[in-house]
């Protein structure tokens, strides 16, 4: 699916419109906490039928983005049987459904083409800079504001990036960066929008995901202010966790100045702009960043920041609609370390929380014997999702069944090792046996005694041995029935595996 282009729509005073934005040519107005209307560009009109005209009302919550979480979408009440209450579907899963089951049909792809579902919300303030438009604009159209687009831009920027200025003045730092003469003495190198480790510009789409700048004070008056590329500072051993004497944890070491700056928030920004996105193409890549910087950490918040990024893997892989992918609600009511994270409405995480659905709060604060000690006594509620339950449930059976496949493919290994090896063994033997075999019939009757009785008991002890050895190997081959039904002192004698009680 493309990317949809989102403009900031700016009428001016003199024609009195409502400011809003556009979304693939749509005017999507801005609309308030509760609103409620009918028809475009929020609902279906003229379906199915010309004159059906659909109804849609908001909630108050919405994403950091600006986009309203709670949005309902209602059919016309003649659609509906005679008795039947009128439903308000809250997801487009839910809408599909009813769809399929009343209009089996009925085109579900031109159905949601003709309005938009995602709703902006009045209450954000959609242009407090260029930059929180850049944040939801493919690369493509921020390569072109970088161009012609860009030439009254003053180019004082020694990288020669058009798009430079804008971006330094989008960065709310109150202190100024410090005096470098170091990286920022060489031709070609801006500390604002160069990476400290390939020299290379730092990208702004999609909010400035791909990089992580260091804010860290200098002194009283002064920051660091260098920037690194993710992907660089990954690679480099310099970001997410990193054991030894470096020792980060869901961190970021600049290189220049020492200083570490703790990435859980860059991660929830990362997650806060996937929701902005329509390209699942482009939203696997941000994740996977994310999936990177919090690989391998024990804390509790990059677990569930890691738990929460998983998911939303699983369910775009499935296929599910996107807006469908950010509704973490409804998945175990008792949180526990691998609980999905809390989203405020402002779409930030937060590391110490409580979470207060359902009757039974926790407190993520509270000592871990005494949360232990409640969900004990309390009852498990578990999610009636099926489409989640399905995809958690498959992704652990796939987990186990390559496991078992990579255990099962190394105890072949070693048998296949031993028995071959056994069998060769065995064919040099047959081999020394018709060599003394030979030499005792070379032997004439005028040979000495003591030469024939000599290459005679060579002969018997090569037999003995032969025989002894394909003893051993009629035992190694109960291999065939498995491990775990292969006596412990074949397997400890002949394939050297020694297991515990």
């Amino acid at each position: 699916m493309a990317s949809k282009n989102i403009e900031l729509d700016s009428p001016g005073e003199d024609n009195g419109s409502v400011p809003g934005l556009m979304e693939n040519g749509l005017v999507l107005r801005l609309v308030a906490d509760g609103e409620s209307g009918e028809g475009f560009p929020y609902a279906p009109t003229d379906w199915p039928n010309p004159g059906d005209t659909w109804r849609w009302k908001v909630g108050k919550r919405k994403y950091g983005t600006g986009f309203m979480s709670d949005r309902y979408l209602s059919p016309p009440s003649h659609l509906l049987k005679p008795g039947q209450p009128k439903p308000k579907f809250a997801s487009m899963q839910a809408v599909k459904r009813y769809i399929l089951k009343e209009f089996p049909n009925g085109d579900i792809d031109a159905f949601f083409a003709s309005f938009s579902w995602r709703i902006p919300s009045k209450d954000h303030n959609w242009g407090k800079d260029r930059l929180a438009l850049s944040s939801i604009h493919p690369k493509e159209e921020t390569a072109e504001h970088s161009g012609s687009e860009s030439n009254f831009l003053t180019m004082d920027c020694k990288a020669r990036n058009r798009m430079c200025s804008v971006q330094r003045e989008a960065r709310n730092c109150s202190l100024p960066d410090m005096d470098c003469d170091i990286c920022c003495g060489e031709a070609g190198f801006c500390r604002n929008c160069c990476c400290i480790l390939c020299s290379r510009t730092i990208d702004w789409v999609y909010g400035g995901y791909s990089f992580v700048r260091c804010e860290a004070k200098q002194g009283e008056n002064y920051v660091c202010g260098h920037a690194a590329h993710v992907d660089c500072a990954l690679r480099s051993y310099m970001a997410g966790t990193v054991g030894g004497s470096i020792g980060l944890d869901v961190e970021y070491y600049c290189r220049r100045c020492d200083q570490r700056t703790d990435l859980i928030s860059h991660v929830s920004r990362l997650l806060q702009t996937c929701e902005s996105l329509d390209s699942r193409d482009d939203i696997e890549k941000i994740l996977k960043v994310g999936l990177c910087i919090l690989c391998g950490s024990q804390r509790v918040t990059a677990k569930n920041l890691l738990n929460c990024i998983e998911l939303a893997l699983r369910k775009l892989r499935s296929g599910i609609y996107l807006e469908e992918i950010w509704n973490m609600e409804g998945n175990i009511s008792v949180g526990s370390a691998g609980a999905m994270p809390h989203l405020g409405n402002n779409g930030t995480f937060t590391e110490n929380m409580e979470v207060t659905d359902g009757p039974y709060p926790l407190n993520f604060d509270a000592p871990h014997e005494q949360n232990v000690q409640k969900r004990s006594q309390e009852p498990v509620y578990i999610t009636s999702d099926y489409c989640i339950e399905s995809l958690k449930l498959e992704n652990e059976i796939d987990r186990v069944l390559h496991e078992l496949k990579k255990s099962q493919e190394v105890e072949y290994r070693i048998a296949e090792e031993r028995l071959y090896a056994k069998k060769n063994f065995l064919l040099s033997l047959y081999q020394q046996l018709d060599t003394e075999r030979s030499e005792l019939a070379k032997r004439s009757p005028s040979s000495k005694n003591c030469d024939i009785d000599a290459h005679l008991t060579n002969v018997l002890n090569k037999v003995n041995q032969i025989k002894q050895e394909v003893i051993k190997l009629k035992d190694m081959e109960q291999i065939s029935r498995g491990y775990g039904r292969t006596p412990t002192g074949i397997l400890k004698e002949h394939f050297g595996l020694q297991f515990g009680d």
